[in-house]
């Protein structure tokens, strides 16, 4: 058990992360004893963890709640990780048409035999 400052340190996020989950419903608060601080156990840390991993993977605090309801069922969690799979892919796809583009554009500049003009900014135009 640990004080949220203590789990916060360990989790290296901040204390109003915590209470940020706390708020949004993916974590219960612990009751506040008479005499001192909430305490934070391993099952509440490890679902912290579990947040946290989530989000670094893209998924949204809405598909976190539903990753982490009881009701999911492993077909509905391969739908929503799959999704999640193609969003991905598409925004790979957009980057490397957004990069193709660029790569045009600076590549025009060497091209370029007028100093007085920019072929990038000309393109912006």
């Amino acid at each position: 058990m640990k004080t949220i400052g203590k789990l916060a340190k360990e989790l290296n996020i901040s204390v109003e992360t915590i209470r940020f989950y706390e708020r949004q419903g993916l974590i219960e608060q612990p009751l506040k004893p008479e005499s001192g601080y909430r305490m934070y156990g391993d099952a509440l840390a490890n679902q912290l963890k579990f947040i946290l991993k989530a989000k670094a993977l893209g998924f949204t605090l809405k598909e976190i709640e539903s990753l982490m309801s009881l009701s999911s069922s492993c077909a509905d969690i391969e739908s929503m990780g799959l999704q999640k799979l193609n969003l991905i892919r598409n925004k790979i796809a957009d980057l490397q048409r957004l990069e193709k583009v660029i790569q045009d554009m600076t590549d025009s500049c060497k091209a370029n035999q007028d100093p007085q003009s920019c072929p990038v900014i000309n393109s912006l135009k």
